[in-house]
């Protein structure tokens, strides 16, 4: 590491105050503290004495999504080589899966980089750290055919919009990789949504139907309903929509692999698990209601099944539980968890057009967030101000 650290130093001379290239020291600065801890300390305020920085947080979460991320690649070439009646091995899928994936990876952090870079430097400060999660986010929650130009639109409006103009990471009052699935869903719906997206290369070859459970579903067919009762000759068992072996977003469709993930942000404590499972709660509460109405298919799908397909468990975990756009009180992530667990199964279940909740519930929540931990803090002082009357 001495030898890296030597080697660092001497190409950033120039980087240095007084040097040719000063301007662009943010950027080499960033490249520096991904690799080290950075040497500048707190010297006056409130400090933390404390290794983890905000790039190794965002780190943490990086490795969090990893398992999700190689399950959708192999998940890409499987349900490819699947639909057209071929058999195939783990290292095919897991080939053809990334030569699909990681154009998109690419795209997105190259970029949404790109962007971050442009305004760190012409503002005169450090690069913020935030994108590093959301880069892999925004590529794992899209259809794998969704077109790289259309992708990098997104990415943009949602850094320029999602991020900066709040003022950068910290800042923003919604997920970012979340405004960038919106901007995509209402400006390119023919690519985001249907039964010809969610499978690689679907497009061309009549013999792929990619249709989602969710899709089915909505659509009320003689399909769902095998599906709501569990009979035999449904599509997909329990057990493939555990593992991960449906059509879906990239990153999405394995439920170990985002409860793994789910484990690694809990232990660590980089990710709420109270918003978690308020989330599990709300849309337990919900989906027990829907189940007794039972009007359409959704309804009548069993409200533990409603967790194990679609967008809620990746969402639940990387999503709902951002530290900047959710609530901070400790009473407030468990109210703010819970309401996007109702409103996720709500939209999904009224929504016949767009079968999936949780990317507006979110949203919608992100706007509320600072509402609920106000009147939590309200109460707060409330209860303290009764007990000095009291006393």
């Amino acid at each position: 590491m001495d030898f890296l650290r030597k080697k660092l130093d001497e190409i950033r001379k120039p980087f240095n105050k007084g040097g040719k290239f000063e301007k662009f020291a943010p950027a080499i600065n960033s490249f520096d503290t991904l690799l080290f801890v950075p040497k500048h300390n707190t010297t006056k305020g409130s400090h933390i004495r404390d290794g983890v920085d905000l790039k190794r947080t965002m780190v943490t979460v990086i490795i969090a999504l990893l398992p999700a991320m190689f399950f959708g690649m192999y998940n890409i070439g499987y349900q490819h080589y699947s639909q057209l009646g071929e058999n195939t091995d783990l290292l095919t899928c897991m080939i053809f899966g990334a030569w699909k994936f990681l154009p998109m990876l690419v795209v997105s952090y190259g970029v949404g980089l790109a962007i971050e870079f442009g305004f760190a430097i012409y503002n005169n400060h450090e690069v913020n750290e935030g994108y590093l999660v959301s880069g892999m986010l925004i590529p794992l929650i899209m259809p794998i055919d969704f077109p790289l130009w259309m992708l990098a639109i997104s990415v943009i409006f949602a850094v320029f919009i999602g991020k900066e103009a709040f003022g950068g990471t910290g800042m923003n009052i919604f997920n970012p990789a979340l405004i960038a699935r919106a901007f995509a869903f209402f400006s390119y719906a023919p690519q985001m949504s249907g039964d010809k997206v969610w499978v690689a290369d679907a497009s061309t070859v009549d013999a792929i139907s990619g249709e989602t459970i969710l899709g089915m579903l909505a659509a009320n067919q003689d399909k769902a309903e095998a599906l709501v009762s569990g009979a035999a000759n449904a599509s997909w068992s329990v057990m493939e929509m555990v593992l991960g072996y449906i059509p879906g977003s990239v990153g999405e469709t394995s439920a170990i692999a985002v409860l793994i993930g789910a484990v690694i942000l809990i232990a660590t404590g980089v990710a709420s698990w109270r918003i978690m499972l308020g989330s599990v709660l709300g849309c337990a509460v919900m989906g027990l209601i829907f189940n007794q109405i039972g009007y359409n298919s959704l309804m009548s799908f069993p409200w533990w099944k409603h967790m194990l397909v679609g967008s809620f468990l990746f969402a639940t975990v990387f999503m709902a539980t951002d530290p900047v756009s959710g609530a901070q009180t400790t009473k407030g992530k468990w109210i703010y968890g819970f309401l996007i667990g109702i409103f996720g199964l709500m939209i999904r279940v009224f929504n016949g057009a767009y079968p999936e909740g949780w990317m507006m519930a979110i949203l919608l929540m992100n706007v509320f967030a600072p509402t609920i931990d106000h009147y939590v803090v309200e109460g707060n002082i409330k209860k303290r101000k009764n007990r000095l009357k009291t006393a």
